[in-house]
């Protein structure tokens, strides 16, 4: 078996070097094995030997980074290494096809096991680790859900985004994801490879998707979910070493179940007399009562601080800075959240409602910058010589020296502070405020799909797509909307995509594909006395349902943008 993880580990080694951390590379920590110990494997000593044994196997092959991690939740065996924590907003492995009970990862606790993960598996309630003498980490939160054939919840961005916000609240000093980007099951060799009862799992899962509605989706797509927790990436991007020596502080009045909507949730991480304050008013598939005109207090030992009166309505979480340094001044409470620094001296705060600074000091030559939370969540941060914070609709990212902004159509970018230039085939639209606005308008011919029926049967119905293609788009998102079981992609006549259906609309991206102009969609029945849990109701007639009901097309268009 070692001889065998040895070469495993020596070809993932291979793909790796160059991009660890000591490289300049983004790889900052191994994970020994999964769940070992939890689901499966030895025991007692022979696990720790185990676990050491794979350890000294990575170390010797050239595996060099600041971090060597190991499930903790479960009872899995750690051996040492870091535990890192997990917890996710439902259980698409539960058996059951009811609506389960509400998940416990929104309340602040200091409770760091996830009972719920690996239930299919067994449950072990204990951990084989002190908690008080490591750091609390994660990396198995879930970034999504992947649905399985007996049982699919759809996971959102504010499901997500709730569930991460009270993990830092809770004292987690770093947030990690399963999965952060979906993907698609390569072809085996032998058999295909996905979870299947038939090769001894307990689930079935899709042959060849495993999109997990991730923040990154199958085809490449920026989800909900990847805004939502981007500005908690960007907070802890710029705050997270002054978080970290943070202890955390949770209200013996809180409540402790999940199906407490009556009572607000609260967390304080604080050192000394600074810190933040954490609210949460959002349980997943449960309304949470409303707070009017609530005053949140922090118990020092100087003295209490409190905020403005403001109203917290079902559905809320946030955080609010106390005593914070900016400058030569201080901010003693804030109603709004922090999300960046730009170039030093200039901290972006974001907030729903018109956000109240309690200043003391004098700023000198730091400013805050207010935005609003919707604009938080297309915000991001660039840097070439300076920093910039740009906004748009797009989808962003840096590449090399280049910022490359995908978006449908025409963009706009609402940026601060503003370029050196305008930059190439935008123009400068004027200001917004603080903000530099740069338009980019596309008029390239809108792009057309049709559909039609080519086949039909007790087991299947078959649909012939065809889409205009233009080939200055750089992306082609198909959003397929049918009542079925599952659906299945062909692409010259062969299986090349497939997907349980949760109702939600299919998107396949088609540029994996060589942008074909022809694509056929497949769509298996779903029958009313099926055993599936399904969150949004399928639509049966005669007791069936298995039919197209819309295909939309979007183009995506790149732009690139050096930034000076």
């Amino acid at each position: 078996y070692f001889r065998l993880a040895e070469r495993f580990y020596r070809a993932i080694f291979e793909e790796a070097k160059g991009l660890f951390h000591k490289d300049g590379g983004p790889i900052i920590g191994i994970q020994i094995e999964n769940e070992y110990g939890h689901c499966g494997g030895l025991l007692g000593d022979d696990g720790v030997l185990h676990m050491r044994t794979l350890t000294r196997i990575a170390r010797d092959i050239g595996f060099d980074v600041p971090y060597f991690t190991a499930t903790g939740w479960g009872g899995a065996i750690t051996a040492g290494l870091l535990p890192v924590m997990g917890g996710y907003c439902e259980a698409p492995w539960d058996p059951r096809i009811t609506p389960i009970e509400p998940s416990g990862n929104y309340i602040f606790t200091h409770e760091r096991n996830d009972h719920s993960i690996g239930s299919d598996y067994g449950i072990n309630e204990t951990l084989s680790f002190d908690p008080s003498k490591f750091p609390y980490l994660t990396a198995e939160l879930g970034g999504g859900l992947q649905v399985t054939h007996r049982r699919r919840p759809i996971a959102t961005g504010r499901d997500i985004g709730a569930m991460s916000l009270v993990k830092i609240g809770s004292g987690a000093n770093l947030l990690g994801y399963y999965m952060y980007s979906g993907g698609t099951n390569p072809k085996g060799k032998r058999t295909t490879l996905q979870e299947s009862r038939s090769s001894g799992d307990i689930n079935d899962l899709p042959v060849m998707s495993y999109d997990f509605r991730a923040p990154i989706r199958e085809y490449g797509q920026l989800g909900d979910t990847y805004r939502e927790i981007k500005l908690l990436s960007m907070f802890l991007r710029d705050f997270g070493s002054d978080l970290c020596e943070m202890d955390t502080y949770i209200p013996v009045e809180n409540p402790l179940l999940p199906e407490n909507s009556r009572d607000l949730r609260t967390s304080v991480r604080r050192t000394g007399n600074r810190g933040y304050i954490f609210v949460n008013n959002y349980q997943r598939k449960q309304t949470q009562s409303d707070h009017w005109r609530e005053v949140l207090r922090i118990p020092l030992e100087s003295g209490e601080i409190s905020y403005p009166p403001i109203d917290i309505t079902n559905g809320e979480y946030f955080f609010f800075p106390f005593n914070m340094e900016i400058g030569n001044a201080r901010i003693m409470t804030a109603t709004a959240s922090p999300l960046c620094i730009l170039n030093r001296n200039t901290y972006v705060f974001y907030s729903d409602n018109d956000p109240t600074y309690d200043l003391e000091g004098t700023l000198d030559s730091a400013r805050i910058l207010s935005i609003t939370r919707e604009q938080a969540l297309n915000a991001y941060k660039v840097s070439g010589n300076r920093d910039h914070l740009v906004i748009t609709d797009g989808s962003l990212w840096m590449e090399n020296d280049d910022l490359v902004i995908e978006a449908e159509g025409s963009t706009t970018m609402l940026v601060y502070p503003s370029f050196n230039n305008t930059p190439r085939g935008f123009a400068d639209a004027g200001a917004c405020g603080t903000f530099r606005i740069y338009e980019r308008f596309n008029v390239d011919p809108e792009s057309t799909v049709s559909a039609r029926e080519v086949s039909r049967d007790s087991s299947h119905a078959r649909y012939k797509i065809h889409a205009e293609i233009n080939t200055a788009a750089s992306e082609y998102l198909l959003r397929v909307r049918y009542q079925g079981d599952a659906a299945r992609l062909f692409v010259g006549g062969e299986p090349v995509g497939d997907e349980f259906n949760t109702g939600e609309p299919w998107e396949i991206g088609l540029a994996r594909f060589g942008m074909p102009e022809e694509v056929e969609i497949e769509i298996l029945p779903l029958f009313d006395e099926d055993e599936i849990f399904l969150e949004k109701p399928a639509k049966f007639i005669n007791g069936v349902a298995c039919n197209l009901e819309s295909v939309d097309i979007e183009a995506r268009y790149q732009t690139r943008i050096r930034i000076q």
